[in-house]
């Protein structure tokens, strides 16, 4: 076993060294990344719980996930990109009761076990757009070399659509950011994944000066939030766009981002749901999923660094909240702001320190369907005092050499979990390790 680790290991360094240089062009590299979770959540309390209720017992639960990034220049501008991956453990009461649930790395699976699977494998095909070229530095599905400023992209394969869309250089990776869900993306966003947050997509990006075009086509979920794609594009799809710009202000890097996505799927109905109930009078969103149901939302996003130590970020979403939510989380309404210090000013550039704050609401026929009793994939307590749910996060990360590893202490403060002024609040601590070579 440690000869296979060692021999792992080596090869790993060895393709991230081919090929690399101030000049030359990468053939294949390999990158790979570990990270582990530890929540802790008191117990609090709560008159009363459903089946989809944040437990109120004392609650520990660990996730590991570790990916391999497998990267390989087949001609010019066509990249092919695979990532294996591993993911076990939980999350506090198995994902369930919070639209903001307290670990990203994480997913409503049922079996807790580390288990294989392919996370993404696509390729890419660049075309300049004239003007000049820059070298690129290779990374995880990153090759290194020159690449134009100015160029038409395409994507096609299994990814994340959160690789491509509402991106923020502050809050978008649970591996090394804050670690809820509503931070890492717009909690509004329902963008179309498989349980464990990939599809099969269309993509494409036009850079041109200081302006992104984004476009994608992908594929939904056979059910809500499941692990199996439908490809049958006549039944299901969904359409992503965002336009973004990048501007200096003082000299400092900032962006604005606009989001706009349609799905399209067999979505169950909210408000019909609560006029068609069964002989128990409680609501099932499930019994009245018909095909060629939408949800619509837009999102905003922007980000701006201050001066060489400070960083803040806003992001505020809306979707219709008609139809049932099918990918990401049960949030209608959302809005969360943050800052990031780097850890330059206390002479620790590679630590940081952030704190955001995250209030997500509900559409009115969601909130009137779940305080009737209704279960949606994620929330359900059975019964329903509506307010927002509050989340703030703080978090330190601590670097302590010059290689690849990160701890993280991080600290969220949760009010009205699921919506419901009956319950909590919550408290949740974490403590994180993360590896990259």
């Amino acid at each position: 076993m440690k000869t296979t680790v060692t021999f792992f290991l080596v090869l790993i360094f060895s393709l991230q060294l081919y090929g690399k240089s101030d000049t030359a062009e990468q053939r294949l590299n390999l990158h790979f990344q570990a990270t582990y979770v530890n929540q802790y959540k008191p117990a609090f309390s709560a008159l009363y719980s459903g089946p989809n209720s944040l437990q109120t017992i004392e609650e520990r639960q660990n996730s590991v996930t570790a990916t391999l990034y497998f990267g390989a220049r087949l001609w010019k501008g066509c990249e092919l990109y695979i990532n294996p991956e591993i993911a076990g453990g939980r999350g506090l009461s198995g994902a369930f009761g919070l639209a903001a649930s307290t670990n990203g790395e994480t997913f409503r699976v049922g079996d807790p076990a580390p288990a294989l699977y392919l996370g993404r494998g696509y390729i890419s095909q660049t075309f300049p757009g004239g003007g000049k070229s820059n070298f690129i530095t290779d990374g995880a599905n990153e090759i290194g070399g020159m690449k134009p400023n100015n160029y038409l992209k395409f994507y096609l394969g299994k990814l994340s659509l959160g690789d491509i869309f509402d991106n923020n250089p502050f809050a978008n990776s649970p591996r090394t950011q804050f670690l809820n869900w509503c931070l890492m993306n717009n909690g509004a966003y329902d963008y179309s994944a498989n349980v464990r947050g990939y599809t099969y997509a269309f993509a494409a990006v036009m850079q041109y000066g200081n302006v992104s075009y984004k476009a994608a086509l992908a594929t939904m979920p056979v059910v809500a939030n499941g692990d199996e794609l439908n490809t049958n594009l006549n039944q299901e799809y969904s359409i992503n766009t965002e336009i973004g710009r990048a501007f200096k202000i003082k000299g400092m890097d900032g962006h604005i981002r606009l989001l706009e996505y349609n799905n399209n799927g067999h979505m169950g109905n909210y408000r019909q749901a609560i006029q068609h109930t069964d002989s128990s009078g409680i609501p099932n969103v499930i019994s009245t999923r018909q095909y060629g149901r939408t949800k619509t939302g837009i999102g905003i996003s922007a980000d701006q660094q201050l001066n060489n130590i400070l960083g803040v970020f806003v992001r505020a979403g809306k979707n219709d909240g008609k139809n049932e939510t099918w990918a990401f989380t049960e949030a209608d309404r959302a809005l969360s702001a943050g800052l990031a210090i780097n850890g330059a000013a206390w002479k620790r550039k590679d630590d940081n320190l952030s704190f955001a704050l995250d209030i997500n609401g509900l559409s009115p026929d969601h909130r009137d369907y779940l305080q009737a009793g209704g279960m949606g994939f994620q929330l359900g307590d059975g019964h329903l005092n509506y307010a927002n749910e509050t989340v703030a996060e703080l978090y330190y990360s601590y670097k302590p050499a010059s290689y690849g590893i990160w701890l993280t202490g991080d600290y969220q403060f949760i009010l009205n979990p699921g919506y419901n002024k009956d319950r909590g609040a919550v408290n949740v601590f974490a403590f994180r390790v993360h590896v990259e070579l």
